[in-house]
């Protein structure tokens, strides 16, 4: 609710109890309205004041934690959290905040304990899993941690994915497995991870023999991407390889899912794949009927990112792009500093074609 609204709604509240004071649900969520407003002192008066009254009243409890957690009044938190537990013992938010508690308090232990009781009535609970393996791992429970944090990766907590990756890539309570741990990277950095997006990008490193890795090390590197990629087949059962050189998105642009095949085709992309990286430049300057605008800016993110990491392949595309101002203004200067800065016969034959084609195009006469 935005800002104007929740005053409005705490006033419209306050009437009503100054006409009738002992309305419990009225003032419950005047507490609630004040604690979203920022008003905690506010808040946390309203609802200590209606259990005065009411100490049955759970809810309120419960929203008077939450206010005394923002407060940074762990203790008082606390206590109020095991009175709702005393009162509903299955309370499974109660259960959630106290692990907060308890751990902002340096009690891992009991953290631990309270995330696990979650866990005993909310097994699907993300967050509590998430929570539970990172206090595992920093305990040093690695063999507990990482199946938490595969089931909560499993379930979509993008952080989780994260350190499930990482898990992979180091052995930590699992067999060393680069190749899943490409994986579960990349759907975390699809999510917006930003230390997913990083791990990647030290791997494609790696890979490209771009930084102080050992050979054996690239090698490595190199292999798990190929095998990220065939492994990729497996997400998708009910698709039929074309061929050793095709992928995955483009089956999917076969039978006209256009909208699951370009993100499949950057993953690909991203993991070396030259004949994905072929197609997405096909669909970026030319889009497929019904399925892929042209221009797609998600296309074009990608060739951002891979021509910044030095990708040879990604960077003569940019300069095409922005040579021909295709979905961005037209930059002959920035793509020329592209492809100066690139090595490669390729980019240097385009270099020329394209600095060519700006000598032969005589100055615009300035006008008096």
């Amino acid at each position: 609710m935005a800002g104007g609204d929740m005053s409005t709604a705490a006033r419209s509240l306050r009437e009503a109890l100054r006409l009738q004071p002992d309305l419990v649900a009225a003032r419950e969520n005047l507490g609630l309205a004040l604690y979203e407003m920022g008003d905690l002192d506010g808040s946390v008066e309203e609802l200590r004041a209606l259990l005065r009254r009411h100490p049955e009243a759970v809810r309120a409890r419960l929203i008077l934690a939450t206010a005394l957690m923002a407060r940074q009044d762990w203790a008082a938190a606390r206590t109020e959290l095991e009175e709702v537990l005393r009162r509903q013992p299955d309370q499974v938010q109660a259960f959630y905040s106290l692990g907060l508690v308890r751990y902002a308090r340096g009690d891992q232990n009991g953290a631990i304990e309270a995330y696990r009781q979650v866990l005993a009535r909310s097994p699907d609970h993300a967050d509590a899993r998430y929570n539970l393996a990172l206090l595992l791992k920093l305990t040093h429970r690695d063999a507990e941690a990482t199946p938490e944090f595969l089931a909560a990766a499993r379930a979509g907590h993008a952080r989780a994915q994260f350190f499930t990756g990482t898990a992979y890539a180091r052995g930590l309570g699992v067999e060393p497995d680069l190749a899943r741990a490409i994986a579960w990277w990349s759907r975390a950095a699809d999510q917006g991870n930003p230390e997913a997006a990083a791990a990647l990008g030290e791997l494609r490193q790696t890979a490209l023999g771009k930084n102080r890795r050992s050979p054996a090390e690239r090698r490595a590197a190199e292999q798990a991407f190929r095998d990220y990629r065939t492994a990729l087949w497996t997400e998708f059962p009910e698709l039929a390889r074309n061929g050793d050189d095709d992928t995955v998105g483009a089956a999917l642009l076969r039978l006209g899912r256009g909208a699951e095949a370009v993100p499949v085709l950057i993953s690909e992309a991203r993991a070396f794949s030259e004949p994905a990286q072929s197609l997405l430049e096909d669909l970026y300057y030319r889009g497929a009927a019904g399925q892929v605008p042209a221009q797609d800016g998600r296309i074009l993110d990608y060739f951002r990112t891979a021509a910044d990491e030095g990708q040879v392949r990604a960077r003569i595309a940019l300069a095409k792009i922005y040579a021909s101002g295709l979905g961005v203004p037209k930059d002959t200067a920035r793509a020329i500093n592209l492809l100066k800065a690139t090595p490669h016969e390729d980019a240097q034959r385009l270099l020329q074609e394209i600095s060519a084609a700006t000598d032969a195009v005589p100055p615009t006469p300035v006008r008096p």
